[in-house]
């Protein structure tokens, strides 16, 4: 069973999972990785996630095939199924255990939810070379599966991430992108959603509403626009080429987004990660959606965001 174990002095939760030292790694035998130029078939026959090796992964909990049906003849365009060496595993038992004097150190069972959104059949795609339906499968899959995990117990947030090359932390070339369910709420989230109330509690409107604003009001950060998006480098970026994709309307959750906005947002997000891809020889980069946590009621002064950071430099 993985664990939960908060640092006394930040506040801040760690996950302690050691079944995830078992995962493949298809990089583990290269300091740099490899620039795709030709098909790698043992690679390929290896990987736990091309067609053909389903029952590696198990049964999907959520599968979309070409006809829309599931039937023998019919052939998977995207599957997500529970991840094999999980951070979080499926349990009840969230209560804190103490140890120490004075029960200074406090854990908890790693309960929770991971699952791997395996986001297309060929071994050798990835977002940027993908087309527009595809990509708005993506996102369709991680909304249902948001909508899902939500209501299962003791779940307070959900995590979507996507892992691109080996220096952002992926094993598997194939390409996918993983789902976290947790029964907690880590601190620096705790502290983004204090800070977004005090500025609504002060001026009245969502913080990010008015960071939208500013950023075409200047234009000079604007990288990508379409009817419903704005993507754009943030005045206060961490890394170079750091990228926010924020909707237009204002929205807590990013799983209540409408089937236009899934096109829109598929449409914008092969944009920039293209951008990368040939801007940047197709850089190692990690991207999250950060949604409201289910606890909070946020709706006025919360607002989801996709952030993209890549990976130019070595740590």
């Amino acid at each position: 069973m993985p664990e939960l174990r908060q640092n006394p002095i930040t506040k801040d939760w760690v996950i302690i999972a050691p079944e995830r030292r078992k995962r493949p790694d298809q990089f583990r035998h290269h300091m740099v990785q490899e620039k795709i130029t030709k098909p790698d078939r043992e690679e390929q026959d290896k990987c736990p996630f091309c067609p053909g090796n389903e029952e590696i992964c198990g049964k999907a909990v959520l599968a979309y095939y070409e006809d829309f049906k599931e039937h023998v003849q019919s052939k998977w365009t995207l599957r997500v199924v529970q991840n094999k060496f999980p951070a979080l595993v499926k349990g009840e038992e969230t209560s804190r255990i103490t140890e120490g004097t004075g029960n200074f150190f406090i854990k908890m069972n790693g309960v929770g939810y991971h699952e791997v959104v395996i986001e297309h059949p060929e071994h050798f795609q990835t977002i940027a070379t993908m087309p527009c339906q595809s990509v708005e499968r993506i996102i369709s899959s991680y909304i249902e599966r948001y909508q899902v995990l939500i209501q299962k117990p003791n779940v307070e947030l959900i995590t979507i991430f996507r892992n691109n090359g080996p220096q952002a932390g992926t094993s598997l070339r194939h390409p996918h992108s993983q789902i976290i369910a947790s029964p907690i709420i880590p601190i620096h989230i705790r502290h983004t959603i204090e800070e977004a109330v005090r500025y609504f509690d002060t001026m009245g409107r969502c913080i990010y509403c008015n960071m939208i604003e500013q950023e075409k009001i200047s234009g000079k950060r604007i990288i990508s626009e379409t009817e419903h998006f704005v993507a754009f480098a943030p005045f206060f970026s961490r890394s170079p080429f750091e990228t926010w994709i924020l909707p237009k309307k204002h929205r807590a959750s990013f799983a209540k987004i409408s089937p236009n906005e899934n096109k829109d947002l598929a449409r914008i997000l092969i944009d920039i990660l293209q951008l990368l891809y040939h801007g940047l020889d197709n850089p190692d980069y990690n991207y999250m959606i950060h949604s409201a946590p289910y606890q909070e009621d946020p709706a006025d002064y919360y607002h989801w965001h996709l952030q993209i950071l890549p990976k130019l430099y070595k740590v």
